[in-house]
């Protein structure tokens, strides 16, 4: 594969990266910084980002905040003391997505199963097929909150080694 044939393939990756980021609520700023730092050999600071990506000075320290509080970078001081500070990347994607099910996946299941028993409470004792249909929803709802949790508390090696020994 040649360096141009490399780079096509980087990029694509960082687009794919734009565009996960904004489903998962931020911006393609977001997703390109962080593809930007997951490809870099080594860490990067702000001057470095603001090159690699084009963005100004200000987007890219408002995304490294963002990107450092939620864990998806990590900011490391310059070496020998320097007032430089460096990014890179979390590299562990089974840790980021731990964090997506703690922080997005179970807060939406949550209020769904709130919705859900809300109106099982409000629905008149003569609805015998919405009573059914709608706790067949609640039921595979408890039981995505119960599959999500495992997936929060277990490594990928330990969910994949679960699976595996699990005899049909």
């Amino acid at each position: 594969m040649s360096k141009g044939d490399r780079a096509v393939a980087r990029e694509r990756i960082i687009e794919s990266m734009e565009q996960s980021a904004e489903v998962y609520g931020l911006s393609r700023s977001a997703g390109r910084i962080y593809g930007v730092l997951y490809f870099s050999e080594n860490p990067l600071s702000i001057p470095d980002l603001v090159e690699e990506t084009g963005y100004a000075k200000s987007t890219i320290s408002n995304v490294t905040r963002t990107l450092t509080r939620i864990g998806l970078i990590h900011r490391r001081s310059s070496e020998g003391g320097g007032r430089r500070v460096h990014y890179s990347a979390e590299r562990e994607i089974w840790f980021i997505l731990q964090d997506v099910f703690q922080q997005y996946i179970k807060r939406e299941i949550q209020t769904t199963l709130r919705t859900i028993q809300r109106a099982q409470a409000q629905l008149p004792d003569d609805s015998e097929t919405e009573v059914e249909r709608i706790e067949e929803l609640r039921e595979t709802y408890e039981d995505f909150q119960e599959i999500v949790t495992l997936a929060s508390n277990f490594t990928a090696a330990e969910l994949r080694e679960a699976l595996e020994s699990y005899d049909r």
